[in-house]
C-alpha cells in the first residue's frame, strides 16, 4: 500500500475514534456544541442546508456549524465575528 493512502486511512480512523470520544463526553455533560467557531471544514456536525455531517463547513466561522467545547468556555471563545454562541448565529 502506498504511504500516502496509508496514511490518509490511519488519519481517517484518528479522527473517526476522536469524534465518538467527543461525542460520548458530551452526553456525559463534560462538552457543549458551540457554534460559529470551528473553522472550515473542521466542524464536529450540521453546518446547514446542504451539507451532511462533520468537516462540511465550508467557511471559517459559519454561524450554523458547531464543534463541541469544554462545557462553559463556548462564549468565550473569541472569533473576527464576535464569540462563540450556544445557538445558531447569523454570519455576514
Amino acid at each position: 500500500m502506498k504511504r500516502s493512502v496509508m496514511m490518509a486511512a490511519v488519519l481517517s480512523t484518528a479522527l473517526a475514534q476522536a469524534g465518538a470520544i467527543a461525542t460520548v463526553q458530551a452526553a456525559d455533560g463534560d462538552m457543549e456544541k458551540c457554534y460559529g467557531v470551528a473553522l472550515a471544514g473542521e466542524n464536529d456536525c450540521k453546518a446547514g442546508p446542504g451539507t451532511t455531517c462533520a468537516g462540511t463547513s465550508t467557511v471559517d466561522y459559519q454561524g450554523n456549524a458547531w464543534t463541541l467545547v469544554p462545557e462553559g468556555t463556548c462564549t468565550d471563545i473569541e472569533t473576527p465575528h464576535g464569540n462563540g454562541s450556544l445557538s445558531e448565529v447569523e454570519r455576514p
